[in-house]
């Protein structure tokens, strides 16, 4: 027995209330269509979110700390079952070793924290990268991930949002003018799915979901698609 459109209208703005935690539901991972309607759940979420764009305001966490994280070296154990981790290590690797990747540049860190204290609700931006105009928060699903596109649209946005843009540039400035010349601020800061091609998102991103395409727009949230072979490289939809 699925959901009908009211429901799933209901679970919106119950769930809106707290915007930074909005993508977390489990309504937005909900696949199939309303019972009623015959609509895909995820595009009743994101007409829901275009009609109240304007109230879709995260709140930002600016870290007491610097967003740079010394450790971070690469380095873990292959053994691990944290399989999004060991991926975004893996490209962060190839592209110390290797050099920028097309599309999104140079990998300039991984598992970037955002909370200021313990009580803070927010995740850790999967991977970072730069190409001299841009820095992407890249939100990495694994190849066989069953989240939709949807959210990894949101919780890439959400981490955009909850990021202080100005003190991550110059938290990171080390690293990006030693491959770039810029001007800080000239740097835009912007987030991206970051998935793999074939997977669930990018089939969902061929079929009809206006809503959300429509969404990403507003969101200004691109997608960019992962394949693996030799190595990994990156390709536009």
């Amino acid at each position: 027995m699925g959901y009908t459109r009211a429901q799933i209208l209901e679970q919106c703005k119950e769930a809106f209330q707290n915007k930074n935690t909005f993508y977390k539901q489990g309504f937005i991972n909900y696949r199939g269509k309303s019972s009623d309607t015959q609509e895909f759940y995820s595009e009743i979420i994101a007409e829901f979110l275009c009609d109240h764009i304007t109230e879709y305001v995260i709140d930002r966490i600016t870290r007491e700390t610097t967003y740079y994280t010394k450790g971070h070296d690469g380095k873990y154990d292959p053994a691990s079952n944290r399989e999004e981790e060991k991926i975004a290590m893996q490209i962060f690797n190839q592209s110390k070793e290797q050099g920028p990747l097309d599309l999104i540049g140079r990998i300039i860190d991984y598992q970037t924290p955002l909370k200021s204290n313990a009580d803070d609700e927010a995740g850790k931006i999967d991977l970072l990268s730069f190409d001299g105009k841009t820095v992407r928060v890249l939100e990495l699903k694994k190849p066989d991930s069953k989240e939709t596109m949807l959210r990894c649209v949101l919780e890439g946005y959400t981490y955009l949002k909850t990021v202080a843009p100005e003190k991550l540039i110059n938290n990171f400035e080390c690293k990006l003018k030693k491959y770039y010349i810029y001007e800080p601020e000239d740097v835009i800061v912007k987030a991206s799915p970051f998935v793999f091609y074939d997977g669930e998102q990018f089939q969902e991103m061929s079929q009809h979901r206006p809503h959300l395409h429509k969404l990403m727009a507003l969101l200004d949230s691109k997608p960019y698609y992962l394949m693996k072979g030799e190595k990994y490289t990156v390709v536009e939809g």
